[in-house]
């Protein structure tokens, strides 16, 4: 397996076991939620009256009815006489038992005792008499199998009683049952747990299974389809740091992961970009600090040898360089001063007609002078806010600039315009043009388009200036050409009001 290989196969394998660990985990969670919330709901309501009953029954087997009626025959007895025999020592068997104790006479559904005393004799008993059978491990003897077991639920003070009944005789010709009756519990979660768990529990071990199943295989799908984009953007990372600047990462994958790819493509152009910019600056830089250096040193050197022929004239040529160094420290500075936000403005009303205008016919007198046909066309616009000396350094710029780059018999045309809730500034000539590739890095610092001019060509960071100048008054400038030889045309846009802070910074 290659290195390259390798690192691929880490990131899936770990993305792959994060996700599937956050499924499951997931899950699990869910399960033990889910089983919690159908447990505490079951524990919250009445236990199953199966389990009351079977505690009553064993009770209502162990009535000695004989002996309560002291022994008398149960058909000798008038009905009152047998309730008043049974009364005592069915109240004394309630009370050892803790239930509740009601004869209940079966034809007309009255309660004829109540061995708590809250019902009145010939009250209508509030339930049914529903037959139930008998558990089979408490059926003893001939009585207990000639029962007539009853069982139900009745509502008895505004609460829930759960009771079994049985009619072993009839009292004074009357079909009387004995009803022990206790209150419905609410079941406990150790109960509910043990009587729903045999039955939940398989079926949650088997949806636990199949989930963690689906969460395996999800987790690789998913994985296989995040990791492989990421892991082209990572190898086309790798590519750029190695300096193959053209790597591009494929653009696939989900939204965001493509959303990655795209954004690393951008910053992979830019920084292409700044490359160039760069190797610009130094190329550029070298030979704009080379040409005056070595014109200094050289008449420098004739001085001091005596071999200039014309001291002063090689001291005017020294001189010239010195300064044409020093206007290139000085726009230097400016430029890195306005692209570091720390170059101050001073805000001022400004006509912008008013100052092209000015600024026009100053240049008025080179264009007679080359030849050129020169043409202002200055309305009234708005006033705008701005810095008077820095728009007169980028109107001299841009107007110079058209009129140097024109040949004779060439035309420069000038206007302004009010504009989109601002003023624009048009100047258009018939000069040498801007190739379409230069077009996009015409502002750069440093960057010429005709390269080969010598000592006629300038520092290239005029444009940068101007642009830098531009954007700090929130304005917009763009350039626009047919190509070599059909002319060039830079339009300025400035807003009536800059943006807050533009005094300051950028």
């Amino acid at each position: 397996m290659t290195a390259q290989k390798a690192p691929k196969r880490r990131l899936f394998g770990r993305l792959r076991a994060r996700l599937f660990v956050s499924y499951a985990a997931l899950l699990l969670v869910t399960i033990s939620v889910v089983l919690t919330a159908v447990i505490l709901l079951i524990s919250t309501r009445p236990s199953p009256p199966d389990q009351t009953y079977r505690r009553l029954a064993p009770v209502v087997l162990s009535v000695d009815y004989r002996g309560l009626l002291l022994g008398a025959s149960t058909g000798a007895l008038s009905l009152r006489e047998a309730l008043q025999q049974l009364a005592d020592g069915l109240r004394q068997v309630a009370t050892e038992r803790g239930v509740r104790i009601l004869l209940v006479q079966a034809q007309e559904m009255l309660v004829l005792f109540d061995s708590d005393g809250t019902i009145p004799a010939g009250t209508a008993f509030p339930g049914t008499l529903e037959p139930y059978t008998m558990p089979s491990g408490l059926l003893r003897g001939r009585l207990a199998e000639q029962l007539n077991a009853v069982a139900g639920t009745a509502e008895l003070e505004g609460e829930e009683w759960r009771y079994v009944g049985v009619s072993p005789f009839a009292l004074g010709g009357e079909n009387v049952y004995t009803v022990f009756a206790d209150q419905a519990e609410t079941q406990s979660f150790r109960q509910s747990l043990n009587d729903y768990w045999p039955e939940l529990g398989p079926v949650l071990m088997q949806a636990t299974c199949a989930g963690l199943l689906a969460a395996l295989v999800l987790s690789a799908l998913i994985s296989r389809s995040i990791a492989r984009p990421l892991q082209d953007v990572a190898q086309a990372a790798t590519a750029v740091a190695d300096g193959r600047g053209e790597e591009r990462a494929p653009v696939s994958g989900p939204t965001e992961v493509r959303a990655v790819a795209e954004a690393f493509n951008q910053m992979s152009d830019k920084v292409q970009a700044e490359q160039r910019a760069q190797q610009d600056f130094l190329a550029n830089v070298t030979h704009d600090l080379k040409t005056p250096l070595t014109s200094i040193q050289g008449y420098s050197q004739a001085i001091v040898d005596g071999a200039a022929g014309d001291p002063v004239k090689a001291a005017g040529i020294i001189y010239d360089e010195a300064s044409r160094l020093n206007r290139l420290v000085v726009e230097l500075t400016d430029l890195a001063r306005l692209q570091s936000g720390r170059f101050s403005m001073h805000l001022q009303p400004i006509n912008l007609s008013q100052l092209t205008d000015a600024i026009g016919q100053r240049l008025a007198i080179v264009a007679r002078e080359k030849g050129v046909q020169f043409e202002v066309f200055t309305p009234p616009v708005p006033t705008v806010q701005a810095d008077g000396d820095r728009l007169t350094q980028v109107l001299t710029n841009l107007i110079g600039n058209a009129l140097k780059y024109t040949p004779k018999g060439g035309s420069v045309k000038v206007n302004t315009s009010a504009q989109q809730n601002g003023v624009v500034l048009t100047v258009a000539d018939s000069g040498a043009g801007i190739p379409a590739e230069e077009l996009s890095r015409i502002f750069e610092r440093f960057y010429q388009v005709d390269k080969a001019r010598g000592p006629r060509r300038g520092s290239g960071l005029g444009l940068a200036i101007v642009a830098e100048i531009v954007h700090t008054h929130g304005g917009t400038i763009r350039a626009s050409s047919g190509g070599n030889g059909q002319g060039a045309t830079f339009t300025l846009w400035l807003p009536v009001n800059p943006p807050a802070g533009a005094a300051k910074k950028r």
